[in-house]
């Protein structure tokens, strides 16, 4: 099997519901940057954090396929075989915050991004997260989506921030907190 198609030559890609839109479509923008999140967390992952957070990750990674294919997917097409993010995986994010926060130590700063290696990349993570989640907005202007997709967005920007925090614990590395002066 050849991994070009040659269908994309003409500026358009086509969506899982069969139709197609020109590649800067904002529903294109949007799972292209989900997409991107996805690389950055494997990223995170190739820096060997502690067990429990690359297995937070992975468990993501598999969740940001979903949310790509969901936005990949007018919401008025037909594709019973498609995953349309929903409540529980919004409440698992809220669940594994919770855990990290019980852990962590009370957040009275800003803090800088950085840390070990695996933890400075979850934080650019969090970054790409948060373009996502601007993207889709956008996009919610347009067209409809489903519920949980912002929500989705939403808690998982705090998520990668507490397991930022969390991976820095684990290695034993300190917060680098911000200060005005």
């Amino acid at each position: 099997m050849k991994i070009y198609t040659k269908t994309g030559d003409d500026g358009t890609t086509s969506l899982f519901s069969g139709g197609r839109v020109r590649k800067t479509h904002l529903r294109v923008e949007a799972y292209g940057t989900v997409d991107e999140l996805n690389s950055v967390i494997g990223v995170a992952r190739a820096h060997h954090p502690h067990a429990r957070t690359d297995a937070w990750l992975n468990r993501v990674q598999r969740q940001l396929f979903n949310l790509g294919a969901d936005l990949a997917t007018p919401l008025d097409a037909s594709a019973d075989w498609l995953v349309r993010m929903d409540g529980d995986t919004v409440a698992w994010l809220e669940q594994a915050i919770d855990e990290m926060t019980a852990e962590l130590p009370e957040l009275k700063n800003f803090i800088l991004p950085g840390g070990s290696l695996a933890a400075a990349q979850i934080h650019v993570a969090r970054t790409v997260c948060r373009r996502a989640e601007r993207i889709v907005v956008e996009l919610l202007e347009h067209e409809p989506l489903g519920d949980n997709v912002l929500l989705y967005l939403n808690r998982l920007s705090d998520f990668l921030f507490t397991l930022a925090r969390y991976e820095n614990m684990q290695a034993g590395i300190p917060e680098d907190k911000w200060s005005m002066r």
